[in-house]
């Protein structure tokens, strides 16, 4: 049973990890500096936990070099405890949902959940597969024997493996089982994570001209969208934000159940903006992921709940230099690790073994001289 301490409760949320086992260490060295300097009461991982497409691959590239159910079970679960272990060893509680990466492998989200399973510290789904869809869930914190907060966890994707296809969008069976747990719960005040926004968050974009403040471009194309002026609370795009592919209701349930305090998304992991939406509260995190496209807003957010205060919530956005600082070390990690460098990263590659190759052959020419 997850408590108020003190009359705190502080959640880091981690979006996008999206590794594999054989890591990054520049975002995993990230990670143990926010739980060590942070402290959080619970971790929430919301999506992209592990990158499932990939888990056969080669160390470089992209060939497979596994094959079958037993080998990707044993990349999942190596990759797993990668993120795991560190909370494991802390002690310190963690829930997750999934992304759209998660489950393309040939294992099911069920099965995927019974490896989280095996951790102690994990919370949430331990005694359900889901409500509604399978990873949809939702978390309380206590003060004593009472519940004062809630946390809910939907699944916004799923794999249809037999047609090989994805699907986004919450369920009209995992909304109505929100509205009916909500009526249940008093409509205690919560959060709410999911890995891809609702669709309802394109309201808050608007087409803007090149020079507009906070104007990027859309896609390839020759047009520039911004977020809408009025909606920001703070931060900007940084690219396109689609939502969710299916709409079945979320957002009006949310809006009439008046519950939820925000709405938390990942899955976009350049974007780090809090806007608000018609009365509905949006927030977008940017990924942790250093294997996958990306900026220098790679981090973690942390919220604070206050026992007292449950209504109001604070939340701040720590990125990897904000944890680890611009150290000559940190910067060759952040250099050498994150794949949005990956081509100045082979210039400099290229021109050190340029220079190096040099150097040899003057050394030759110098002793053949000799």
């Amino acid at each position: 049973m997850l408590q108020f301490n003190n009359g705190k409760f502080k959640i880091l949320q981690v979006s996008d990890p999206q590794d594999m086992h054989y890591p990054r260490r520049s975002m995993l060295r990230m990670l143990d500096k926010a739980y060590d300097e942070l402290k959080p009461d619970l971790v929430v991982f919301t999506g992209d936990n592990v990158l499932a497409n990939h888990l056969l691959d080669a160390r470089f590239g992209n060939k497979h070099v596994a094959e079958g159910f037993e080998a990707t079970k044993e990349r999942m679960k190596k990759s797993l405890k990668i993120i795991l272990e560190p909370l494991e060893k802390r002690n310190i509680p963690f829930g997750m949902i999934f992304g759209n990466h998660d489950d393309m492998c040939c294992m099911t989200k069920e099965e995927i959940i019974d490896l989280y399973r095996e951790y102690s510290c994990f919370v949430g789904l331990v005694d359900t597969y889901g409500h509604g869809d399978v990873g949809t869930h939702n978390i309380l914190i206590y003060s004593g024997d009472t519940p004062k907060f809630n946390l809910w966890m939907m699944d916004t994707s799923r794999q249809n493996k037999e047609e090989d296809k994805g699907y986004e969008g919450v369920t009209t069976e995992a909304v109505e089982w929100y509205k009916q747990t909500s009526d249940e719960l008093g409509r205690l005040p919560s959060l709410m994570f999911q890995h891809i926004p609702m669709t309802e968050t394109a309201n808050c974009i608007e087409e803007c001209n090149k020079d507009d403040e906070g104007a990027i471009r859309y896609y390839e194309e020759d047009r520039y969208i911004r977020l809408k002026p009025e909606c920001v609370n703070s931060g900007r795009l940084s690219e396109p934000s689609p939502g969710c592919k299916a709409n079945y209701g979320q957002y009006a349930a949310v809006k009439a159940q008046g519950d939820v305090l925000s709405v938390i998304y990942g899955h976009h992991h350049m974007n780090l903006f809090d806007i608000d939406c018609d009365g509905v509260r949006m927030i977008q995190t940017p990924a942790a992921s250093f294997r996958c496209y990306g900026n220098e807003n790679k981090g973690v957010r942390l919220f604070e709940i206050d026992e007292n205060n449950p209504d109001e919530f604070t939340t701040r956005h720590i990125t990897y230099f904000d944890l680890m600082g611009k150290t000559p070390l940190s910067m060759l990690g952040y250099f050498i690790d994150a794949d949005e460098l990956e081509k100045p990263r082979r210039i400099t590659l290229a021109a050190l073994g340029a220079t190096a190759a040099a150097a040899v052959t003057a050394g030759i020419v110098k002793a053949i001289r000799k």
